[in-house]
């Protein structure tokens, strides 16, 4: 896959400017690719020191999505002829501890470095928004998935357009909510969290702001406006700890302007449901209350069909996410999910989801376990296991 990051910087009449990473891979709605993390990572660190530059926006081309997620097309290829991840046979007898095996293959792994480097990459851009020095505008247009969360969540200044629809989708290809999602899913209201893991179900603009997880709603016409404002600021009588509130008015000026164009809650009506289905002590119980939610309409249909079809050893990591690192901090969570997403790959599940889904899009993966109850917990146990002892894992510098 090719794609890029576009770098620029405007400048303000103050003498100062705002940086500007806009993702450029609108064939694959903006999909990340590796070099573009780099990329990302790179000037985020460059401008992080550059005393003229004011602010960031994080943008993208085109209208139908800021980022759609990773590039998961590239990890698949860099997994496909590896020995220790066969496709997945439905008529051979395979065990449990053949599929730890797998997950505990340290020369495949090793021998795979794409998946190591693509994930640390990933996870180290995405800390350092959630930890950048300097206001971080994302202008979140269409879909804002997996990856892309990933990278808007984090920013300072979080804008919605009313087209925005944000995602963990990954129980639908074998994986699990991961750039931080251990942590910030955790974050949202009891219950709902693992619901959005469980069910990959979108969130619209409305919900996002209910759910802070987007701090303004502005059309999209409106970015130019911003970017005039921003120019044409006296930045040079601002105090450096005052530059985040200049930008938050900004925003909600324009905001309240856009606030017709508000499109109407789809979660929200269901929030009390859902919530009440989802605080459950197993994941059986919690499956079955999801299905068991009474409502009308294609959202929820459309969830509760993701819940059936995804993966069950996905939904099970999803809900021990959600159960066992409510307390873990940001780090903690990236170091987890660095060690979980290698092994992920490693075992297969991970691979066969994308086959089904993007490969050869013949929307039957043939999932490890058929059902809920067949997955093994010292599979799930053996995936949590940490790959490096805390000093030796690759981002161990967060902590």
């Amino acid at each position: 896959m090719t794609g890029k990051v576009n770098i620029f910087e405007i400048r303000c009449s103050s003498g100062h400017a705002i940086g500007v990473l806009e993702l450029d891979n609108e064939s694959s709605l903006n999909a990340l690719t590796l070099t573009m993390l780099r990329t990302i990572q790179q000037q985020l660190l460059h401008w992080q020191h550059d005393e003229n530059i004011v602010s960031v926006i994080i943008q993208a081309v085109g209208k139908k999505a800021f980022c759609a997620g990773a590039d998961i097309r590239a990890l698949y290829y860099a997994l496909e002829n590896d020995p220790a991840i066969d496709a997945i046979d439905s008529t051979a007898i395979v065990t449990t501890d053949d599929y730890i095996k797998r997950a505990n293959n340290e020369q495949s792994y090793l021998a795979r470095p794409f998946l190591i480097d693509y994930f640390t990459v990933e996870y180290s851009c995405d800390y350092l928004i959630h930890h950048y020095p300097k206001p971080i505008i994302a202008w979140g247009n269409g879909l804002i998935m997996g990856g892309g969360l990933g990278l808007f969540i984090g920013a300072s200044h979080r804008v919605v357009t009313p087209s925005a629809l944000l995602a963990m989708p990954e129980v639908k290809i074998g994986l699990y909510p991961d750039v931080g999602a251990t942590w910030f899913l955790n974050q949202l209201p009891a219950g709902i969290g693992l619901f959005l893991g469980l069910t990959g179900a979108d969130v619209n603009a409305s919900d996002a702001l209910d759910l802070t997880m987007a701090d303004h709603l502005i059309v999209d016409d409106k970015r130019e406006h911003l970017i005039k404002q921003l120019k044409h600021y006296p930045w040079q009588d601002t105090a450096e700890n005052q530059v985040a509130t200049v930008i938050t008015d900004m925003l909600t000026a324009m905001a309240t302007d856009s606030e017709r164009q508000r499109p109407p809650s789809q979660m929200i009506p269901y929030f009390p449901q859902i919530q009440a289905a989802c605080v459950a002590p197993t994941l059986d119980i919690v499956y079955e209350q999801i299905k068991a939610i009474d409502g009308l309409g294609c959202w929820l249909e459309n969830a509760k069909q993701t819940l059936i079809d995804g993966s069950p050893l996905s939904a099970h990591i999803c809900f021990q996410q959600m159960q066992q690192y409510q307390q873990a901090n940001l780090a903690e969570c990236f170091l987890m999910e660095l060690s979980l997403s290698v092994r992920c790959g490693l075992v297969g599940e991970f691979k066969e989801g994308i086959r089904a889904r993007l490969i050869e899009k013949d929307g039957q993966p043939k999932w490890l376990y058929k059902t809920l109850s067949d997955v093994d917990n010292r599979l799930v146990d053996s995936l949590f296991t940490p790959l490096w002892h805390q000093q030796e894992n690759p981002l161990t510098n967060l902590l």
